[in-house]
Parts: C-alpha cells; sequence; structure tokens
C-alpha cells in the first residue's frame, strides 16, 4: 500500500500510480469556443450542421403541428418554414455574411440551393430503389443518410464559395 504524500502546501495527495496516468486532459471551453466562433472552413463547418439540426428540429415540430391538414401540406411547410430558418441562419451566424449579403439574397440562392438538393436526393433515391429495389430497411436508411451527407456537403461548400464567400462574391447593385 502506497501512503498518499503532500509535496506542498494545497497540492492534491498523490499517490505512485498516477505518474503511469500522465497529465489528465481538460477541454479548455473558452478555447473550442473562440475557435468555434472563427471563420475557418472546419468551424463553419460545425456551425452549419447544428444550424441544419435545428431547422430540422423545427421541421418536424411544424410537421406534427400540421400533420392534421395531410402528409402533404405538412411536408411542403415544414421544408419551407426550416428553409428559410436555416437560410438566415447561415447568413447571420455560420457565414456571418450580414453585412455583406442581404436577407432576399440569402433566402433566393439559398432556397434555389435548397430545391437542387432536395432534386438531387430525390432522384439518387429514385435510382436505388430502381437498381436496388430488395433493398432492405436498414440498408435503404443508411443510404439515405449517405446521400443527404453528400447533398449537405455540396451544399455547404456552394454557400461558403458563392453565396456567402467574402472573396469570391460579387456585390449585387
Amino acid at each position: 500500500m502506497t501512503a498518499p504524500q503532500i509535496t506542498r502546501p494545497g497540492m492534491l495527495p498523490t499517490s505512485v500510480y498516477t505518474a503511469w496516468a500522465g497529465p489528465v486532459p481538460r477541454i479548455d471551453l473558452v478555447r473550442v469556443l473562440r475557435y468555434l466562433r472563427g471563420d475557418h472552413a472546419f468551424a463553419q463547418l460545425i456551425r452549419f450542421a447544428l444550424v441544419g439540426g435545428a431547422s430540422n428540429i423545427a421541421y418536424v415540430l411544424l410537421f406534427m403541428a400540421m400533420h392534421d391538414s395531410g402528409p402533404l401540406v405538412a411536408n411542403v411547410a415544414g421544408s419551407m418554414v426550416s428553409t428559410v430558418i436555416a437560410n438566415e441562419l447561415h447568413r447571420q451566424l455560420t457565414f456571418r455574411a450580414g453585412s455583406r449579403v442581404d436577407g432576399f439574397t440569402a433566402q433566393w440562392e439559398g432556397g434555389g440551393l435548397a430545391l437542387l438538393g432536395l432534386g438531387i436526393s430525390t432522384a439518387a433515391l429514385a435510382g436505388l430503389d430502381f437498381l436496388a429495389p430488395d433493398l432492405g430497411e436498414a440498408a435503404q436508411a443508411g443510404a439515405v443518410i449517405a446521400v443527404m451527407a453528400v447533398v449537405g456537403g455540396l451544399r455547404f461548400l456552394v454557400l461558403r464559395s458563392f453565396v456567402f464567400g467574402a472573396d469570391t462574391r460579387i456585390d449585387r447593385v
């Protein structure tokens, strides 16, 4: 048995075994938050994913609230409202383009990208259904996740580079 020893006043007791563990890594929350507030691509990607998650929650809540109107109406309303929310949050928070891009432009271009993404994902899933009609539920869910991840990644790149990008943006009159 090893007895704890205090080498200096105010230090915590240590044992012989703590030397093997090494220093305990601590997450400096202030540094992490400062990093996530930056304008580099990875911080923007994290914010993009958080905004996407928030807009998906808004979609689900609106879909459930409007489900009595029928699933098609609820889907269209949920998609439109969550897309508008996401575009504005991307403009203000993700890409910090509020001073460079006006709200109408963000909605027009971001909404167009959302429609294009919907078309790509629908076509990909229809193609998957045509090519592999006997695919199981788990495989279909995996395919949906993969397609949506690719579409989301492409949307991020286009929004970052062309819609909200500071260096590549042509100012509109």
